[in-house]
């Protein structure tokens, strides 16, 4: 299986939010702990970069030299395209304020952005980000990724839907488990050499999926990435993966966290 050692890999992560009213949707988290048959592999930093702290970070993408986000919360829902080294937003479109943003992928030149339960997501212009179409869905939508040829969902369940693109008909469906049990609360969502990556809810790790069998292969966990002075009293979950395949680095950000860390991946002792 594709592992990440001499990848320099670029994460976030968020904990433990303490805002009067809740801002993250889906419920209770989940307390993950990984079976010993699964690899886990934990990180080393090796660069950091400012992250909009007032961005609630539900879908992330690399494309072009830039990032791509999905940000969430009623009435503060966006998509952006964003400056790495400075955090700065270079591009900006709000979402309608009745609608919860989530997870977000790239194919074929258009942006997808889903909603949490609105059960409908947008279609934009990849260049303009213009709005063309919505296209509706079952269930609530959480994260979006996708292989090259069908966009791949995620509900909060342990279930992960294939799309078709233009007709948005559901291909196929696998159930993730981690040596027969199942693993639920599976957030946003990036595939990643032949693998799907998975942030777990309200939890320091990323699953590694199979995406034939939904076996999970193996556990990234990011407990401690982001130091104490880092947080304050919104800081919130893990949240949001992106890769840029060019140079091998995986991008994690966090709902409303100030950095985005680069780290190299090593096997956990």
């Amino acid at each position: 299986m594709a592992v990440f050692l001499l990848a320099g890999l670029v994460l976030v992560m968020a904990a433990g939010c303490h805002r009067e009213t809740p801002t993250t949707p889906n419920g209770a988290g989940q307390a993950i702990s990984p079976s010993s048959g699964a690899p886990i592999y934990t990180f080393k930093v090796a660069n950091a970069w400012p992250h909009d702290r007032k961005a609630f970070t539900q879908g992330l993408v690399w494309l072009d030299g830039a990032l791509l986000e999905s940000t969430g919360l009623y009435g503060q829902s966006s998509l952006r395209r964003v400056e790495l080294p400075t955090g700065r937003v270079l591009q900006q479109v709000t979402v309608p304020p009745d609608c919860f943003a989530e997870g977000l992928a790239v194919l074929h030149g258009k942006l997808y952005q889903l909603t949490w339960q609105n059960q409908k997501a947008f279609v934009y212009d990849l260049a303009t980000f213009r709005l063309e179409k919505e296209f509706a869905y079952d269930g609530e939508g959480w994260g979006l990724a996708t292989d090259g040829q069908s966009l791949i969902l995620s509900d909060g369940t342990d279930r992960i839907r294939f799309l078709d693109p233009e007709t948005f008909a559901v291909k196929r469906t696998i159930s993730v488990s981690d040596h027969g049990r199942p693993i639920t609360q599976l957030n946003e969502l990036e595939y990643v050499k032949g693998e799907i990556l998975a942030n777990v809810w309200q939890s320091d790790f990323i699953a590694r999926i199979d995406p034939a069998t939904g076996a999970v292969l193996g556990w990234i966990d990011l407990g401690g990435l982001l130091p104490p002075e880092d947080r304050d009293a919104t800081t919130d979950v893990l949240n949001g993966i992106a890769y840029d395949a060019a140079a091998d680095r995986l991008f994690v950000t966090g709902k409303l966290w100030p950095k985005i860390f680069e780290v190299k991946l090593e096997p956990k002792p």
